[in-house]
């Protein structure tokens, strides 16, 4: 905010304010803003035209980031489950992970956001990669016979009726899978480096810097598996 002190203009970082007003405003604004104001918009697009690509790649990767943080959550919600010997916990469990595979195969698949293909992952982290896919097409997306789940129909006959009955078997991860958190751990600090480099290279190609707002991760992130966050926790920036 810029304020006027004593016959001059002092500029106060602590309480900046802009003001956005539309573009249809400024013919009522003196003539010499509007000129000042004109002259800003076309040397603004006239860069802008330059790096129109760079842009749409930085696009699709910055549409990439609400799911990434959807997926750290879900999977922070995963770690710090306590098991319960209950069909309700078992099918909260479940929707948990439904939630998860379904999450991850929407950023791994990229569309309109910055997809990451296998060969991306480290190879220890391919093979969690690999069960989450199979996860996602096979139980979740579709019924097509995963091995973490069967039902079998069961037909009795007593008495001169029949009665029937399904031997339902399901497995899972408590929490999800172990190796679920460092290939969250991997997938989040990429699309991090990868805002670095799309920056400099907007940087570099306009001659002006290009920043991208960023602050302390939220508790959840640095929390422990139970949910408790430590003093040194709250030290990381």
């Amino acid at each position: 905010m810029r304020s006027e002190k004593g016959g001059g203009v002092e500029e106060t970082e602590e309480s900046q304010e802009f003001v956005e007003f539309p573009e249809e405003v400024i013919k009522y604004l003196p003539e010499e803003w509007q000129q000042h104001l004109y002259a800003l918009k076309e040397e603004g697009q006239a860069v802008l035209a330059k790096v129109d690509d760079d842009l749409k790649n930085l696009n699709r990767l910055v549409h990439a980031f609400p799911t990434m943080a959807s997926l750290r959550y879900i999977q922070h919600r995963l770690s710090s489950t306590n098991f319960e010997a209950s069909m309700e916990w078992a099918l909260e469990n479940d929707m948990l992970i439904l939630a998860f595979v379904t999450t991850y195969a929407r950023l791994i698949d990229g569309g309109i956001g910055s997809g990451v293909s296998r060969r991306t992952l480290p190879a220890e982290l391919r093979p969690a990669h690999d069960n989450i896919i199979e996860l996602r097409n096979k139980r979740y997306a579709h019924n097509a016979g995963h091995d973490s789940i069967t039902a079998n129909l069961v037909i009795g006959f007593e008495d001169g009726k029949f009665e029937v009955s399904v031997n339902f078997d399901m497995g899972f991860h408590v929490g999800g899978a172990l190796e679920w958190k460092p290939l969250v751990i991997f997938l989040d600090e990429l699309m991090f480096r990868r805002l670095q480099v799309q920056l400099q290279r907007l940087t570099e190609k306009t001659g002006r810097q290009w920043t991208f707002p960023s602050g302390p991760p939220p508790r959840w992130v640095s929390s422990d598996p139970d949910g408790v966050t430590t003093a040194e926790d709250d030290d990381v920036g």
